[in-house]
């Protein structure tokens, strides 16, 4: 259904992964990779946008680069300028934004693991981001500058998360609703990390992940209508 493209952004091109519904135009929606890189699975994620009526571009933030194996995912991680990823990740809304097929006045966010922290980060750095969804984000590097968020943001997580425990989740809760910024949190029992991954069978959770995509949907269609 989606095809590879490319945008400018700052010294030079980038690529990423660009789904279009069949009916030609939708609201934008911005998805943003796993520490894995622009895998089939981010790809797929977009294909399943746009059979919901949106219009969704992956950026590859690895440039070229992603893996399978877990050590080699983390040092790809790491090895990421935050800086970089979001000037990326504006290019990518910019370039969104000015496709004939986007309908919509802003740009929803949606990112997964690593992509949901830099989601989170993109929705504060950004006015045009309308809509923001994060599926278990985190990442050492990432500190969004959650007093200048401009969307609303919709958190989804995991029990048994090790890495983004529900403490973490509640304390950003927390920290956002005392700022007057609008956050909606869902935490799944008994599911991990990744838990949205369909090819990752060790942590997919099929119940947590179809009441999860419901939410994403129903939460992008209210806050990117207008």
């Amino acid at each position: 259904m989606g095809e590879m493209v490319q945008f400018p952004f700052s010294g030079g091109s980038t690529g990423g992964y660009l789904a279009t519904p069949e009916g030609g135009s939708g609201p934008g929606v911005i998805v943003i990779q796993e520490w894995w890189g622009l895998v089939d699975h981010i790809k797929d994620v977009c294909d399943r946008f746009a059979d919901e009526g949106f219009v969704a571009l992956a950026p590859d933030l690895y440039h070229g680069k992603s893996t399978k194996s877990p050590d080699e995912a983390g040092k790809l991680m790491m090895a990421l300028r935050i800086d970089e990823a979001e000037r990326d990740l504006s290019s990518a809304v910019d370039y969104l934004e000015t496709q004939d097929s986007t309908t919509s006045k802003k740009i929803g966010v949606v990112g997964f693991c690593m992509g949901g922290a830099l989601s989170l980060y993109e929705a504060t750095k950004n006015p045009k981001i309308g809509a923001c969804v994060v599926f278990y984000g985190g990442h050492p590097k990432v500190k969004p500058d959650l007093p200048n968020l401009y969307a609303p943001v919709l958190g989804l997580y995991g029990e048994n998360d090790r890495s983004v425990s529900p403490a973490v989740v509640h304390d950003l809760e927390r920290q956002l609703k005392d700022l007057g910024k609008q956050i909606e949190v869902k935490i799944y029992k008994d599911a991990d990390h990744a838990f949205f991954n369909d090819t990752r069978p060790q942590v997919y959770n099929a119940e947590a992940a179809a009441d999860a995509w419901q939410r994403t949907i129903a939460f992008l269609r209210e806050h990117l209508s207008m």
